[in-house]
């Protein structure tokens, strides 16, 4: 039986092969791309660290494959400015259509209405998907390493660099994280959901961080209800937790990101 991330990525590679658009004019665009630089996503969350406190990279996301609709309705502009209110570092956001309701709009919106920088939340399977991230003005690009094998991980994390992007290399486990490493990823975050199942194990960020090592900037993601799981993954090593459902079904989403953002003790590891 396929699982979620079957179907996802069987989707994405058949729309990837489908792509007749020529990719030296593709990749040509995005280093012209440059009225709107980057804003530095690695660079905010160190930035946060430095001041003390853990960094919110606070989601924009309408559903999900495994919940159903979450914030159909939302307007991504809107929602972008209730987390900076509430504090976020970084935004994130859901561009993948079928299975999240996302779009390349809802990024452009929501990075219009604030200064924050913003991760491209989908699955990057293929250079173009790379070049299209630079285009639609995101500031980072996720590389999920269950997704990749290791050659097409080097490739993309090497053409996000030539276009000015910082890439959140996502892991499960340590034997992906040695990947990630052996990839040249430095900044690393360790999924909570299981990609299969999509059930969220909520010690595996704390399991993980012991092999994480401390030149690398790591971010947990996935399951992080309260102040108190950011407090526990802050103690464990954490620079920054990456929040989708807790924060975007909230009454007070301001209020929500606010409460993440504990304290950090020793700055950034690295």
């Amino acid at each position: 039986m396929a699982t979620y991330l079957d179907r996802i990525l069987a989707a994405h590679r058949a729309a990837a092969a489908a792509d007749e658009r020529d990719l030296r004019q593709l990749r040509d665009a995005a280093l012209a791309a440059t009225a709107e630089p980057p804003r530095g996503f690695a660079a905010a969350v160190g930035t946060s660290v430095a001041r003390g406190h853990l960094a919110v990279i606070a989601e924009i996301k309408r559903r999900s494959p495994s919940r159903g609709d979450l914030a159909a309705d939302l307007d991504p502009a809107a929602v972008a400015v209730e987390y900076a209110d509430g504090g976020a570092t970084c935004l994130s956001v859901l561009t993948d259509v079928d299975f999240f309701g996302g779009s390349a709009a809802d990024l452009g919106a929501a990075r219009s209405a604030t200064q924050s920088p913003v991760l491209r939340k989908d699955f990057t399977v293929v250079p173009a998907d790379v070049y299209d991230a630079r285009l639609m003005g995101a500031d980072a690009v996720l590389l999920i390493v269950a997704a990749l094998a290791d050659e097409e991980l080097t490739d993309l994390l090497g053409l996000a660099a030539d276009v000015g992007l910082d890439a959140l290399v996502e892991v499960h486990d340590e034997g992906e994280l040695d990947r990630a490493l052996a990839g040249g990823a430095t900044l690393i975050g360790v999924n909570q959901r299981d990609l299969v199942t999509f059930e969220v194990d909520h010690e595996r960020a704390v399991r993980v961080a012991g092999a994480m090592p401390t030149d690398v900037l790591a971010v947990a993601e996935s399951g992080i209800r309260d102040a108190a799981d950011a407090a526990r993954l802050a103690a464990a090593g954490y620079h920054a937790v990456l929040v989708g459902e807790s924060v975007v079904t909230a009454t007070d989403r301001a209020g929500a990101v606010a409460a993440l953002r504990v304290p950090v003790a020793g700055g950034v590891r690295r």
